[in-house]
């Protein structure tokens, strides 16, 4: 038999283990930040190096992550290809070549690159030095699913 005190005791339990659960949600968020360079180890890769910043959800988002990649001359950063996330890509120094709507663009230090939702595209090295580059993801609840 199912005592009043049981089910009092069973929905306290209940509400604290609710209570947990949102405030492990919630410290996963990505909130208010900053990332020194001079402390983000770059890891080696077979084209140059990545310098992982962060990736997780935030308030707005349900996934937000930064990472610098730098390219060695003549190498790109993967075949063309394309995913349902957005990214932005900001290029901080040397010369690329990147492939929007089917044809390669060339650009400089300083521009800006929209990779649009599942629209290939693709970004080489096509200068004489190393070319570094800004790279924010984003995904929403408007992300069509892969």
């Amino acid at each position: 038999m199912i005592h009043r005190r049981d089910l009092l005791v069973g929905g306290i339990v209940l509400v604290a283990t609710l209570g947990a659960r949102a405030a492990v949600d919630e410290a996963k968020i990505i909130g208010p930040s900053v990332y020194d360079w001079t402390k983000i180890p770059a890891r080696k890769t077979e084209v140059g190096e990545v310098r992982s910043f962060f990736r997780g959800p935030t308030k707005t988002l349900e996934e937000l992550e930064v990472h610098v990649t730098t390219l060695d001359p003549g190498k790109a950063s993967h075949p063309p290809h394309k995913h349902p996330n957005e990214e932005m890509i900001v290029l901080r120094e040397g010369t690329v070549e990147t492939l929007v709507d089917g044809e390669w663009k060339r650009v400089g230090p300083g521009s800006v690159i929209f990779n649009a939702s599942n629209v290939l595209h693709g970004l080489r090295n096509v200068g004489d030095t190393p070319a570094t580059y800004h790279v924010i993801n984003w995904k929403s609840d408007r992300t069509p699913k892969e």
